[in-house]
């Protein structure tokens, strides 16, 4: 077969450009949280699985954590069990807890251990109940009254919030040849279980492994200004400032707060990006352009690093 020139020279310089990142991140930490298209797209789950098996092949220490909102959704459905959401999230009772575990630490989190191993990683699934990696408690939301009523507590059954990250199972794997598949699943003392935001779960971990990055897949192209277009690089002030003009609003606001929750926190970098495109992971690790928005406390010129 004759060799294409043009080709070669393409994938040399792919290559070139991604050298100074994999040296300034061997040996650290990426958290990444998987949900959305990401997830149900088969190019895109197995070009996430590549991307994933890559990054620890070159000496990182990628950490996943997913959501499955649509799978549980889809589960519940076949089974006729009724879904109630309060302001976005899933009231969570006893039967829709059993199909939250059942999805969440069975199927979604083996097909993802299964994705990266037939890549050739060695992933190991795990939910936050194992080791007690996740302690949680009831998630009690609170919503405003109305003519100048009190506040009132909202009680979504076993929605929880992270309440401690017991990193010693992650420490054990963090630097062996495991890849961590954590599904958001919590245990309080009581040993009552809890669903969690996969974002919160992700970013909570990302603070406490003191992570390199926070990677948040979505199924948008990134944070954007009111003219639509893309803002690739943010600092927390600048994030702040479009919270309050009300450019950042509504949806996106949970995740940009978990964002900004980590690098307050230690994190060095926290990264939206677009889920729908293929090897994004990559693309925003090892490319100078990236495919979403980077946030971080020092002023950035739109690198992805």
């Amino acid at each position: 077969m004759p060799l294409d020139l043009a080709a070669a020279k393409n994938i040399a310089n792919v290559l070139t450009e991604s050298l100074p990142y994999i040296q300034q991140f061997t040996g650290s930490t990426i958290v990444v949280k998987y949900g959305g298209n990401a997830m149900t797209d088969e190019t895109l789950k197995n070009s996430f699985a590549r991307d994933i098996v890559l990054m620890k092949l070159v000496g990182m220490n990628p950490v996943v954590v997913h959501g499955g909102g649509p799978q549980i959704g889809s589960l519940l459905e076949r089974l006729n069990i009724q879904s109630e959401f309060i302001e976005g999230q899933r009231v969570t009772d006893s039967q829709t807890m059993d199909v939250v575990e059942m999805v969440l630490g069975g199927l979604v989190n083996q097909e993802i251990v299964a994705l990266l191993n037939k890549n050739g990683g060695k992933a190991i699934g795990i939910t936050g109940k194992d080791g007690n990696l996740i302690r949680a408690e009831k998630l009690l939301k609170k919503k405003a009254g109305d003519n100048g009523q009190a506040d009132k507590l909202l009680d979504l059954g076993q929605v929880g919030k992270v309440t401690r990250i017991n990193t010693e199972v992650l420490r054990m794997m963090e630097h062996s040849d495991f890849i961590p598949v954590i599904a958001p699943i919590g245990v309080d003392d009581s040993g009552a279980t809890y669903n969690i935001n996969a974002d919160t779960v992700a970013g909570e971990i990302a603070k406490v492994l003191n992570a390199e990055k926070l990677m948040l897949l979505t199924n948008i192209s990134g944070v954007m200004d009111k003219k639509g277009n893309v803002l690739t690089g943010l600092t927390t002030a600048q994030v702040d400032e479009l919270i309050s003009d009300g450019t950042i609003y509504g949806g996106m606001l949970p995740k940009i707060n978990c964002a900004l929750e980590a690098v307050n926190h230690g994190v060095r970098s926290a990264h939206i990006i677009d889920g729908r495109v293929e090897h994004a992971v990559l693309l925003e690790i090892f490319t100078h352009t990236g495919v979403g928005t980077l946030i971080s406390n020092t002023r950035t010129t739109g690198e992805s690093a």
